[in-house]
């Protein structure tokens, strides 16, 4: 007689799970092994949709602003200019006119950029290579009559210095003129790269603009995704992680080019009062390099100091004494009132964050490093908080930082205090013991 088979489920959730294990182990294996393929089809995708890039980081950026003068600007003058008017509140205009404000700013940000700063950012450039020798002439002079009653520092400065200007006379000649003159044969190549980068600032100005238009309607087409896709708990998680990710990166962002952009004015006030030589150039270094925290005020003030010590080694002390003063008062006055606490992580990880992205991923690494972290930290903490309070323990900092050790089979906590009142009392008893002993 024949036996009938019993079907049991758990043999289809076993193959299921196999199947899935080694599909997912094949595809890994493809994706490891064509990765220079994955890498070329990555790059061609995101150079094609680069102006749509361009156009989400405008409206991220814009929508800040466009909300703050809509609430305190266009929202009251619509509200009377549209006051006897029943069918129409006036929301559509004070929404089109805060896109419109928002987007002129920007492009008046662009043009003071290309037809202002730039051309004498470029001519100042142009006038320090040209006059390079003259600059380390006099610096040799100034060294020469700084030391003359120090002979031997007198002849190793001057023999430092006459290597410097021999170096930079090679470089001139065997590597930057040759650069230049291929710069000039591959012109063809230059103009078709920024004719697409004007292409693509354009339409994603356009794009921003769609965007930053009906910008409740694309956040809620992303809600109802997010909802059909996962579940209602996990919805939820995943709007309030994205919620701190907004309010991280935007904080951080916005204040620190706030930040920054007062201390570039500031300097270049201060510096064409002191009338410190290439004050625009000097300016832009210290204003753009102070975008990246903690290591940013030294990466501008070194080049500046040195351009400026060329031209006038005096003047250069000054400026060092100035920079140094500004970056105190940007990291104790300026900075924490415009940025408050936003990384919320203290300097070690500041550190680290932006040493490692630096590492990993160059500019871009040293200028979201610090917010990126700041989210993976969170993530992180998060994650250890609820697995202690899952457990029945202490989850917050400051509980084990007086904390000696968590007794293993009734989880009490046992604090350094009574630890050390115990050891206190033992060596009492102990002493006590050997007085009566004696």
């Amino acid at each position: 007689m024949r036996r009938r088979f019993n079907w049991d489920k758990r043999y289809l959730y076993w193959g299921i799970t196999a199947f899935c294990v080694i599909a997912a182990s094949l595809l890994f294996y493809f994706a490891v092994s064509k990765l220079s393929v994955l890498g070329g089809a990555l790059s061609t995708l995101v150079r094609i949709l680069a102006p749509f890039i361009w156009g989400l980081v405008i409206s991220y950026l814009l929508s800040p602003l466009m909300g703050v003068v809509e609430r305190r600007m266009f929202l009251p003058l619509s509200r009377r200019l549209y006051r006897k008017s029943k069918k129409n509140s006036g929301k559509g205009f004070a929404r089109a006119m805060s896109v419109l404000f928002s987007e002129i700013v920007l492009i008046l940000i662009l043009v003071a950029l290309v037809y202002l700063i730039l051309p004498q950012m470029l001519g100042s450039v142009q006038t320090l290579i040209q006059n390079s020798g003259t600059y380390l002439d006099n610096l040799s002079s100034w060294a020469s009559g700084l030391f003359k009653d120090y002979p031997l520092l007198d002849q190793y400065v001057g023999n430092m210095l006459e290597s410097f200007n021999t170096n930079l006379g090679n470089w001139v000649q065997t590597t930057l003129l040759p650069q230049l003159g291929n710069l000039v044969t591959s012109v063809t190549s230059g103009v078709y790269g920024v004719a697409k980068s004007i292409y693509n600032l354009v339409i994603g100005i356009i794009v921003s603009i769609y965007l930053l238009n009906d910008k409740e309607g694309f956040i809620a087409a992303v809600k109802r995704l997010s909802y059909s896709v996962f579940s209602v708990e996990a919805a939820e998680r995943i709007r309030v992680g994205l919620n701190f990710v907004d309010k991280t990166f935007m904080s951080f962002l916005n204040g620190k080019l706030l930040d920054s952009l007062i201390i570039g004015i500031i300097c270049y006030i201060v510096c064409s009062i002191l009338q410190m030589p290439y004050t625009l150039l000097v300016s832009v270094i210290v204003g753009v390099t102070n975008i990246i925290p903690f290591f940013g005020p030294l990466i501008g003030a070194i080049p500046s100091a040195l351009i400026i010590l060329m031209v006038n080694p005096t003047k250069c002390l000054i400026f060092v004494i100035f920079v140094i003063i500004l970056q105190q008062i940007d990291g104790n006055i300026i900075g924490p009132r415009i940025l408050g606490n936003s990384t919320g992580i203290t300097g070690f990880w500041v550190i680290f964050s932006i040493i490692l992205g630096g590492g990993l991923f160059g500019f871009w690494g040293l200028l979201l490093g610090v917010p990126v972290f700041v989210v993976l930290y969170s993530l992180a903490n998060s994650l250890i908080v609820k697995k202690l309070k899952r457990s029945d323990l202490p989850w917050e900092l400051k509980e084990y930082k007086e904390l000696e050790y968590i007794d293993p089979s009734t989880l009490q906590v046992v604090k350094k205090a009574s630890v050390r009142k115990e050891e206190i009392a033992r060596e009492r008893a102990v002493k006590g013991q050997e007085r009566t002993q004696e």
